[in-house]
C-alpha cells in the first residue's frame, strides 16, 4: 500500500481526502464498527459550538441551516455520509495492535488479530477520545464516592439529587456542569477563574472572525503568550448561571478524603460524584514498538510531521499547528500539510536524486 491511515474520524477522514488529491491511494483502518470517530461516544446533550457552515470538511457542506449549531447525532450522520462518498476502502472493526519500521524505509502495521500490512507513508489519525486524561490529586483512588472522566458521562438523569463537582475550566466542564446543575447540587473546580468569550460578537458568531480574521491559523507558540486560560464559549447562559448561583465555582480541590473533597480553605464537603472535564492525551501507544513516541507516550513531530520516521506524519492532535487542528473547520489545513511530503515519500521521490 502506499499509505495507510489509521483512524476513521474527522481527521482519518480528512487525511484521506487530502491523500487522494495528491494521487495516492490510502486504505483507511478504524478500530470501531463505524467511520465516526469519538462523536457517537459523547455526551447525550453536545452541541457544536461552531454553526454548521464553518463545521465541514472539504467537499461536502453541512447540510441544514448554516448558523444552526449541530448536535452529536447530526455530526455522526454527517461524518458517515462523507466516509461513504470518499472513495477510499474503509476497513472498521480493525483495530491497530502495533507499527513496526519494515527495514525498507516503510512500515509493518499490525492488526489485532488481523494479517500484518506493509505500506510505504503512514498518518496516525486516531485522535485522543481513547486516552482520557485524569490528574494525579491525593486520595483520588480512595474516594468512595462515584468517580467519572467526561468521556464517561452521558445525560443528567443518575446523578439527581447529587452533590456533584465538574473539575476543569473549559468547554465540556462548563456545558455539563449547567445541565446538571437541573437535577442536583454543582460546583465547577478549576485552577482559576473561568474566562467566558462571547459566542456572539458584532452580530456574527464568533467562528465568523476566528476565520475572516485569521485568528484559526495562529501557530500555537504566539497563542500561548496571548490567550493565557482556557477560553469558554458563552452562549450567553453560562455566565448568567454562575452569576445567580444555578452553578458555583471554586478553586481546585487539594484532595480527596474518603466521600469528600478538601478544598483549597482547609473546608470539607461530602461529595457524591466527581466527574473530570480535564482532556484528552493523543492515543497513539501502538507506536510504542516503533520508537516514534516521547518518555510520555507523546508524538514527536514538528507541525504532524515526524521527526523519527520519514513517511509517518500525524492528523488531530491538539494545536498541532493551529487553535482550530483539531476540530471539523480546522483539521483539513493540517491534513494538507501532511499530505505533501507524504505523498513525495511514498512515491519514492527520493530516488530520483539517488537517495
Amino acid at each position: 500500500m502506499d499509505t495507510i491511515v489509521i483512524g476513521a474520524g474527522q481527521s482519518g477522514l480528512a487525511a484521506a481526502h487530502a491523500l487522494r488529491r495528491r494521487g495516492l491511494t490510502p486504505v483507511i483502518l478504524e478500530a470501531a464498527q463505524a467511520p465516526t470517530g469519538s462523536w457517537a461516544h459523547y455526551y447525550d446533550s453536545l452541541t457544536l459550538f461552531s454553526p454548521a457552515r464553518y463545521s465541514a470538511l472539504p467537499g461536502q457542506e453541512f447540510p441544514g441551516d448554516g448558523d444552526h449549531y449541530p448536535s452529536r447525532d447530526e455530526v455522526v450522520a454527517y461524518l458517515q455520509r462523507y466516509a461513504d462518498g470518499l472513495g477510499v476502502e474503509i476497513r472498521t472493526g480493525t483495530r491497530v495492535a502495533a507499527v513496526e519500521a519494515d527495514g525498507d524505509g516503510g512500515f509493518l502495521v499490525h492488526p489485532a488479530g488481523g494479517d500484518t500490512l506493509r505500506t510505504r507513508g503512514l498518518v496516525a489519525a486516531t485522535g485522543s477520545f481513547g486516552r482520557p486524561y485524569t490528574p494525579v490529586l491525593p486520595g483520588r483512588d480512595a474516594f468512595t464516592g462515584q468517580a467519572l472522566h467526561v468521556a464517561d458521562y452521558r445525560s443528567p438523569k443518575p446523578y439527581a439529587g447529587q452533590r456533584v463537582v465538574v473539575v476543569g475550566g473549559g468547554n465540556s466542564a462548563v456545558q455539563v456542569a449547567h445541565e446538571l446543575a437541573d437535577v442536583a447540587t454543582v460546583t465547577i473546580a478549576s485552577r482559576g477563574p473561568l474566562q467566558f468569550f462571547p459566542q456572539v460578537i458584532g452580530g456574527h458568531d464568533a467562528h465568523y472572525w476566528h476565520t475572516t480574521t485569521g485568528f484559526d491559523t495562529l501557530p500555537p507558540h504566539w497563542l500561548a503568550r496571548i490567550a493565557t486560560g482556557t477560553l469558554v464559549m458563552d452562549t450567553g447562559d453560562y455566565a448568567a448561571s454562575l452569576a445567580d448561583g444555578r452553578m458555583a465555582r471554586r478553586p481546585m480541590f487539594t484532595a480527596l478524603d474518603g466521600h469528600q473533597v478538601v478544598w483549597a480553605d482547609g473546608a470539607r464537603e461530602h461529595v457524591d460524584t466527581v466527574i473530570y472535564a480535564t482532556g484528552y492525551l493523543p492515543h497513539l501507544d501502538y507506536l510504542t514498538p516503533l520508537g516514534a513516541l516521547d518518555a510520555n507516550g507523546l508524538p514527536l513531530h514538528a507541525d504532524g510531521i515526524s521527526t523519527t520516521h520519514p513517511g509517518l506524519g500525524y492528523v488531530g492532535l491538539e494545536f498541532q499547528r493551529s487553535f482550530a487542528s483539531n476540530t471539523l473547520r480546522g483539521v483539513y489545513r493540517d491534513a494538507q500539510h501532511v499530505a505533501a511530503p507524504l505523498a513525495a515519500y511514498a512515491v519514492g521521490a527520493l530516488a530520483a536524486y539517488g537517495l
